[in-house]
């Protein structure tokens, strides 16, 4: 099994596959042009929402292969809304649609307050009559966790049931924050880093994702 629940956190996986541990590596290299950076995102998110979906129940279906019958699967339930928070989490948003075309996409965004660290909402659009299906929140970082909150709040207000939340990278005390809030929402990571340095950034980390994602600075 390669992705493994860290036993010092409540529901937090990582997916310690050695592909994973060099895109992300790449990731984290500053000289990773963008158009790069976007591609390391992109799939990496693929990989992170196949583990994720690991346990989606089945059902089974008759097949007419080119030469017989076969009993084969289909998913039981195929009601999946994505739901980026923007703007990084558009980065990974297309990675889970490569693997999941059938998905519904939300919306939600926040900016950080520099000062006090804390989300601020400004746009939240969902699916109509979604309530029921399975929410894949993603946002590349994990930082200090009041966005992760503030947005898993926001869809449990709209009446979600079943939410995941799926990251690159993740501090301690940004993971610590999300399970506490929220013990029933599993959290899938690329790595759980060491820490948050003073200015709320995750360290090792990768830097900005946002804006290295589409080169604003």
């Amino acid at each position: 099994m390669l992705i493994k629940p860290r036993e010092d956190f409540h529901n937090f996986y990582e997916l310690k596959h050695p592909v994973v541990q060099y895109k992300l590596s790449l990731l984290r290299d500053p000289s990773t042009n963008r158009k790069l950076f976007e591609e390391l995102t992109e799939e990496l998110a693929s990989m992170l929402v196949y583990e994720a979906t690991r346990d989606l129940p089945q059902e089974k279906r008759k097949i007419e292969t080119p030469l017989e019958t076969f009993e084969g699967y289909d998913l039981a339930k195929k009601d999946f809304v994505i739901v980026p928070i923007l703007r990084a989490g558009l980065g990974m948003a297309r990675g889970l649609m490569r693997l999941l075309p059938m998905s519904s996409v939300g919306h939600i965004g926040f900016y950080r307050d520099e000062v006090s660290l804390q989300a601020k909402k400004y746009y939240f659009k969902m699916p109509p009559n979604s309530q029921e299906s399975l929410f894949l929140v993603c946002d590349p970082m994990l930082a200090t966790g009041n966005t992760a909150v503030a947005a898993i709040d926001q869809l449990k207000e709209f009446g979600a049931k079943n939410i995941l939340f799926i990251c690159l990278v993740a501090a301690p005390e940004g993971a610590s924050k999300l399970i506490k809030a929220h013990p029933d929402v599993s959290i899938f990571a690329a790595s759980l880093d060491r820490e948050l340095n003073d200015h709320g950034y995750i360290l090792p980390g990768l830097g900005d994702a946002g804006d290295r994602l589409w080169a604003v600075k």
